[in-house]
């Protein structure tokens, strides 16, 4: 920390308690100075010589206030009038970062000038900031701090402006003219503990990180710390990157439990500030700052009330990133429900929205051979959004509060994207019919015996409902696997078994191997809908499940030769006739089927 020192006179100044300062001298003092609360006993001669102020209050005094002077609002109060009153004396006095812009100030409110007197105290202390404060990292951002408590004469006095000047123009340095020894809030470095490597004999010179200012900054309130970084934006030579970086220390340094995705403490008011201030502040430029670090941003936003044009703006650009948030990122929680489905719907919408302005843009300079390549990425983002919505689906699944018509509409949201598998979709819709299969059987435990007319066959939803949430599935892009747990899975509609059965023997029909008809296939169906929506029975799925064991072990011949091969899948092909065959059976045996003689393929 720089210091200059003032005066060469021993310090006489004394106390007598907290209110009252004199001089300790032979000479008696003849003018006593009240500065707030306190009394400075002080002799004339050395305050006029150096103070045009103090000339002006002596003059006015009446003969009824003696000598005695009210000074009310002096900047830094009776400790800065203090320092003052020392230079005149000739005492020895100190400066540093704490306490020079409240001398300063104060000399400037005494009129302490050069035209009263030769290096006057207010030309000292403009000569001590410029050449060593204001060159200076760590006392540039003392000084910023001790400005909040004296304005607006900081202010007036470009004190201000004249910090945020200096602390951005040594946040927008060459790194490498940059010294370590200008940060102070950092960890040390392995050569300052002995421990970095050498390299013949010589040690490896430290490389410095572009943001490498960033924790030093969040050492400043918010007003302040707005004030700077809008300064180093405005100077132009800093990457939106390091701005997203700085915007994120500051945030987890200041808002308590942002990390855990709480909001911590009492003083809502303030926090909310802080972060409608660090919305306000994200760089425009995509990219700059982690999809994550938004996320849990909008998350703050939304427990601490904030503005709604701020959230708004922070959910655009959200949607715009949206295929780097993971499904960790999404659990929002809300007030009524356990996740806030409607937030991530609007995310969803925004990245829809995002991507079809983009495909716009793209479309009109079509001509252009290099737009080749961001179609194609936009199509990966979708699936990769397609994908975190189903994962999302299947997390939101477990709540039994869940709305369908919100779980079908965020999953008709992405309905349009490609992607090679609806596995996923698969297992979100079978964790939200298990749930409410479960919550059903807790009610109907817990309040009353009476299951409700056509719900006998999977209670708590009605089969217009399991019909609309299966119908999102596409059986032809379910994996093999999960074929094998889709016929096996007593909570599905028979429907959605039998398009599944379909699904697979079409995937081997392709596969070029021959395959047994299914039973049925040669002729047209004219079940009722109460057929195709009935889930298949405890008989059904015992004897699938033995068949299936079948199916497997068919499967299972990956590392033999190919006629072993061969004959494996001709196996699968059997087994799926005969799984078709214990459906179709027990359905006809049970009066469940009714069939005409007209020649047609079976539908689901």
């Amino acid at each position: 920390m720089k210091f200059m020192k003032l005066g060469s006179k021993p310090d006489s100044f004394q106390a007598e308690g907290d209110n009252i300062r004199y001089v300790a001298t032979e000479l008696a003092t003849d003018v006593v100075v009240n500065v707030g609360d306190v009394k400075f006993y002080l002799h004339k001669f050395p305050l006029l010589s150096k103070s045009e102020h103090l000339q002006k209050l002596v003059a006015s005094t009446n003969d009824e206030n003696g000598d005695e002077i009210l000074i009310q609002e002096i900047p830094g109060g009776p400790a800065a009038f203090e320092i003052c009153a020392k230079f005149c004396y000739g005492m020895a006095v100190t400066l540093n970062a704490y306490n020079v812009v409240a001398a300063r100030c104060a000399a400037e409110y005494l009129e302490m000038y050069e035209s009263v007197e030769k290096g006057n105290l207010v030309y000292k202390i403009d000569i001590f900031l410029n050449s060593s404060i204001f060159r200076s990292w760590k006392d540039s951002i003392i000084i910023l701090q001790t400005t909040k408590s004296l304005l607006p004469w900081a202010e007036e006095l470009k004190l201000v402006s004249r910090c945020l000047d200096s602390i951005a123009s040594k946040a927008c340095m060459d790194t490498n003219m940059v010294e370590w020894s200008y940060t102070y809030s950092r960890k040390k470095l392995p050569s300052e503990n002995g421990k970095d490597p050498l390299w013949n004999g010589v040690r490896k010179p430290q490389a410095v990180p572009r943001d490498w200012w960033v924790e030093d900054l969040c050492e400043l309130q918010i007003d302040l710390y707005k004030r700077a970084i809008t300064t180093i934006i405005k100077k132009g030579r800093v990457s939106s990157d390091v701005i997203g970086e700085a915007l994120m220390a500051y945030t987890l340094r200041r808002l308590p439990g942002f990390s855990k995705g709480i909001v911590l403490g009492s003083d809502v008011t303030k926090h909310r500030s802080l972060a409608e201030t660090i919305v306000r502040l994200l760089p425009a430029e995509k990219g700059s700052v982690p999809c994550g670090f938004m996320l849990r941003l909008l998350r703050a936003a939304m427990l601490l009330e904030c503005e709604e044009t701020g959230r708004n703006e922070l959910m655009r650009r959200i949607g715009q990133q949206l295929d780097e948030a993971t499904v960790a990122d999404l659990l929002i929680q809300s007030p009524t429900t356990e996740y806030n489905v409607d937030t991530v719907q609007g995310l969803v919408e925004k990245f829809v929205a995002y991507e079809q302005n983009a495909r716009s843009a793209l479309l009109v300079d079509s001509d252009d051979q290099e737009n080749r390549s961001p179609k194609s990425a936009a199509d990966a983002s979708k699936a990769v959004v397609a994908k975190l919505v189903e994962g999302y689906l299947a997390e939101i699944a477990r709540d039994p509060n869940l709305p369908l018509s919100k779980f079908v509409h965020l999953a008709e949201t992405v309905s349009g994207f490609g992607r090679a598998s609806h596995d996923g979709l698969y297992r979100a819709i079978d964790m939200y019919l298990k749930v409410k299969l479960l919550k059903f059987q807790f009610l109907q435990k817990h309040r009353s015996p009476i299951v409700f007319a056509g719900e006998q066959e999977h209670p708590g939803m009605s089969k217009s409902e399991r019909k609309r949430i299966c119908r999102l599935m596409d059986c032809r892009r379910l994996s093999a696997d999960a074929c094998v747990h889709a016929v096996q899975n007593e909570r599905l509609p028979l429907r959605v078994v039998v398009q599944v059965l379909f699904s697979e023997q079409v995937r081997q029909a392709a596969s070029g191997v021959d395959t047994p008809e299914l039973p049925g296939s040669s002729r047209s169906t004219t079940n009722t809908e109460e057929d195709w929506d009935a889930v298949p029975t405890a008989e059904d799925i015992k004897a699938l499940k033995g068949e299936l064991a079948t199916l497997r072990l068919g499967r299972s011949g990956s590392d033999r030769d190919l006629n072993e091969k061969v004959a494996a899948s001709k196996m699968k092909g059997v087994v799926l006739s005969k799984i078709f065959s214990k459906l179709w059976s027990n359905k006809e045996r049970n009066g469940e089927i009714s069939s005409s003689d007209t020649s047609g393929s079976a539908t689901a």
